[in-house]
């Protein structure tokens, strides 16, 4: 270890950071800079730091954790390649950085209990790390755990400011937990001023979109997107989410045509750079079933649009990384009728779900009878979708997805059950969603067809 190794350097929060110089702690500066700003050339920003620096410890962790954040089992090589060259320079770091190190061994372990425990206790001594307090953030979210994610956040409200470096991000995620906790005034508040901060927030801009797809205020959330969109340029994957929550709104107004066009330009355009250098993305592939699903939902005729996604489908199978995204794979299986592909999906989902990682029992437990839901569905077996999705209905939030994404499987859970001529069902279901939904189920486009047949039913 060289003596410029053991040099002061500090990071932007002020954070002790064991790089080789002061120009590769600034490197480090706009490596988070990236990732929270959710940056598209983020890959070259870490590479660049490594380059001039290849003993930066701290930049090999955050390597390590950008890898394994794209949930796929394909990149597990490289996402250890990564852990070990962190572990080969941490003897000699701080203690902080050797626990990101730790962090990092076990998300790649696939023990994310012992990962956030890491991390808060990163949090606890440090709590304007940003980088811990994103990636817990991120976790939490993708494990379900919605009181988690708001108390990580608030447990270090009281250090955080608006002269800070990254005070922004704060607030975006502080918007977000909250949105999802469904406390949408403070989220509102919070996003807004985020993005008054930093008109190029895409977390921020999220989080209110968020607040104003669950309140019905589509026409706001339009002007509201399209006020920021021109700031979206360089950005990542997440710009395609923003625009697909642009679709959505579209879709509640009826006008099905628009949120075609913006699947087909925007967040699932295949001759992009973005979605060519990850054609299978677990977010954009979300994007893209759950929209599908709903427009068919609404007689939508969508063409040859699921092939694509049933390919990559079929090239995930045994890949259960991301248990959300493991029923929007079933629907697009389902729906080019590639029963066989679906029936080995399954095979593949109990056979993680016999392994050791946190996520196995929500895979078993939870994305199993999900993703059989959505097969029996396409079988026109209503009553069975019903009886397989019911007993696990209520826990559906524990594969992750917020609010919005999530309604995809009620909306699958509801129309089955009126079809299959389940008044009761439907019924319970409505009143279930009254603790997170705030409009009534005649309000939403999804649900508007079973709300008029139960009517009939009275």
């Amino acid at each position: 270890m060289s003596a410029m190794r053991n040099a002061m350097l500090r990071d932007m929060h002020g954070l002790e950071l064991s790089a080789a110089g002061a120009e590769s702690a600034q490197g480090f500066d706009d490596i988070i800079e990236g990732y929270t700003s959710f940056r598209a050339d983020l890959p070259d920003r870490v590479a660049r730091v490594l380059e001039a620096d290849p003993e930066f410890c701290l930049a090999h962790c955050t390597r390590g954790y950008f890898i394994l954040s794209g949930f796929n089992l394909s990149q597990l090589s490289a996402a250890a390649q990564a852990a070990m060259s962190a572990r080969k320079f941490a003897a000699q770091v701080t203690p902080r950085e050797q626990c990101h190190v730790d962090a990092l061994e076990a998300w790649l372990a696939g023990d994310l209990n012992r990962c956030l425990a890491l991390w808060e206790s990163i949090l606890t001594e440090y709590p304007v790390d940003i980088l811990a307090l994103r990636m817990a953030h991120f976790i939490y979210f993708w494990l379900g755990r919605r009181r988690d994610m708001v108390a990580s956040i608030e447990r270090v409200y009281p250090v955080w400011s608006a002269e800070m470096p990254s005070y922004g991000t704060y607030l975006a995620c502080r918007a977000f937990a909250h949105e999802e906790s469904g406390r949408f005034v403070l989220a509102e508040a919070d996003g807004r001023a985020a993005v008054q901060m930093n008109s190029g927030d895409l977390w921020a801009t999220h989080a209110v979109a968020h607040v104003m797809e669950m309140q019905g205020r589509h026409a706001e959330g339009i002007a509201w997107l399209a006020r920021l969109a021109p700031n979206w340029v360089g950005a990542n994957n997440l710009a395609h989410h923003l625009w697909w929550h642009w679709a959505l709104y579209h879709v509640e107004r009826g006008e099905f045509d628009a949120a075609l066009d913006l699947y087909d330009r925007r967040f699932r355009d295949l001759e992009s750079p973005l979605t060519q250098a990850q054609p299978d993305l677990y977010i954009d592939v979300q994007n893209a079933c759950s929209m599908l699903f709903r427009l068919e939902r609404q007689g939508v005729d969508v063409g040859a649009r699921w092939v694509e996604l049933a390919d990559k489908a079929e090239a995930r199978i045994g890949d259960c990384k991301s248990a959300f995204t493991l029923p929007h794979w079933m629907m697009a299986l389902t729906a080019c009728g590639r029963e066989a592909a679906a029936l080995r999906m399954m095979d593949g989902l109990r056979g993680f779900a016999a392994g050791a990682e946190t996520t196995a029992a929500v895979v078993g437990e939870i994305a199993l009878p999900a993703c059989e839901a959505v097969r029996l569905y396409a079988r026109a077996d209503y009553a069975g979708c019903v009886a397989t999705l019911e007993p696990v209905l209520g826990r559906l939030v524990l594969m992750g997805g917020s609010h919005a994404q999530q309604d995809v499987l009620h909306q699958l859970y509801v129309d089955a059950a009126r079809r299959a001529g389940m008044a009761e069902v439907v019924r319970r279901a409505f009143a279930a969603q009254g603790a997170w939904q705030p409009l009534p189920a005649q309000a939403r486009a999804g649900y508007r067809a079973a709300a008029a047949w139960l009517e009939q039913q009275a």
